[in-house]
């Protein structure tokens, strides 16, 4: 009998490992399944499924070019069909229409918070701003957090603590 990928098949643990079980399938063709295809929840250890001389039935998943068989144990089983979530209902706080935070006014994405990266409140303008504002504003952030990160850093450097010069 041809071993094909998707094939349910009948086999024996003839051994187990700290990754997986070998299941001996029919005419001494042996394959692996690995621990992760043992369950659906999480396998600490393959002990606590399989025991040797187990009969199992496997899929079969992939098949190497050496001859290698892997098999599946949690996918012969039939899992429900999920039935489709139905739509959810706008909320009531956020404009209709694409939900992202860039489509809104005055959102540009920030996760919800009002924080820059620095950790430091941020306060939209109130109107329109030039971009000179813009600019001024930017370079006083970034030698802020510049110097902030040299006070962090300055002590670090050198060892034993002598301070460099």
């Amino acid at each position: 009998m041809a071993i094909e990928v998707g094939t349910k098949l009948e086999g024996k643990v003839t051994g187990i490992t700290h990754f997986g079980a070998f299941v001996d399938l029919s005419g001494g063709v042996t394959g692996l399944v690995h621990i992760s295809e043992i369950a659906d929840n999480y396998v600490k250890d393959v002990n606590d499924h399989l025991k040797i001389n187990d009969v199992v039935t496997v899929k079969v998943i992939n098949v190497d070019k050496d001859g290698k068989i892997g098999l599946s144990i949690k996918q012969t089983v039939d899992k429900p069909v999920e039935a489709p979530r139905p739509p959810r209902a706008p909320r009531p706080d956020r404009p209709s229409g694409g939900g992202r935070d860039g489509d809104r006014p005055g959102g540009g994405g920030g996760g919800g918070f009002n924080r820059d990266r620095g950790g430091r409140s941020f306060k939209p303008p109130v109107g329109k701003t030039s971009f000179e504002d813009k600019m001024s504003r930017f370079l006083k952030d970034s030698e802020e957090r510049i110097s902030s990160l040299k006070k962090n850093t300055e002590g670090k450097r050198g060892g034993r603590g002598a301070k460099r010069m």
